[in-house]
């Protein structure tokens, strides 16, 4: 479990290592929680996303669950109830999550989670740079 402060902090971590569910605040200081979520889902990110928020029109949900979140809570809430969407969520195919996110074509193989490639069974270094210039293809 990790807790991030900012926008930046939070584009960061889910960046930098998987997830098994993300909880997302809108109105982080800094970047804006929607156009993390929009950037993570260009980029194919299939972990599962709860927007946790005070923002509570019906304009708010819909663009929230549009931009790409599994679901939308409105504080204040229940634990009970966030605790009971989080299992939901959980349940979804997670199998299916995780095979996405190793990529390969003939011989070459990208495992996104931990950003390491190979060709041919053999390791090649990437910059930081490099690879995600890769991940668009």
């Amino acid at each position: 479990m990790c807790l991030a402060h900012t926008g930046e902090e939070v584009f960061f971590l889910i960046n930098a290592e998987p997830f098994d569910l993300v909880i997302l605040d809108l109105m982080l200081p800094g970047r804006d929680g929607i156009d993390i979520l929009m950037t993570l889902r260009k980029r194919n990110l299939l972990t599962p996303v709860i927007i946790m928020t005070a923002r509570d029109t019906i304009d708010e949900r819909v663009r929230g669950l549009d931009s790409g979140a599994d679901d939308y809570l409105v504080k204040p809430f229940a634990f009970e109830e966030l605790h009971a969407r989080l299992r939901a969520l959980l349940r979804r195919g997670q199998g299916d999550a995780a095979a996405a996110l190793k990529l390969k074509l003939a011989d070459l193989e990208m495992d996104v989670p931990t950003r390491q490639v190979s060709r041919s069974g053999q390791a090649i270094e990437l910059t930081s740079k490099e690879f995600e210039l890769l991940e668009y293809f």
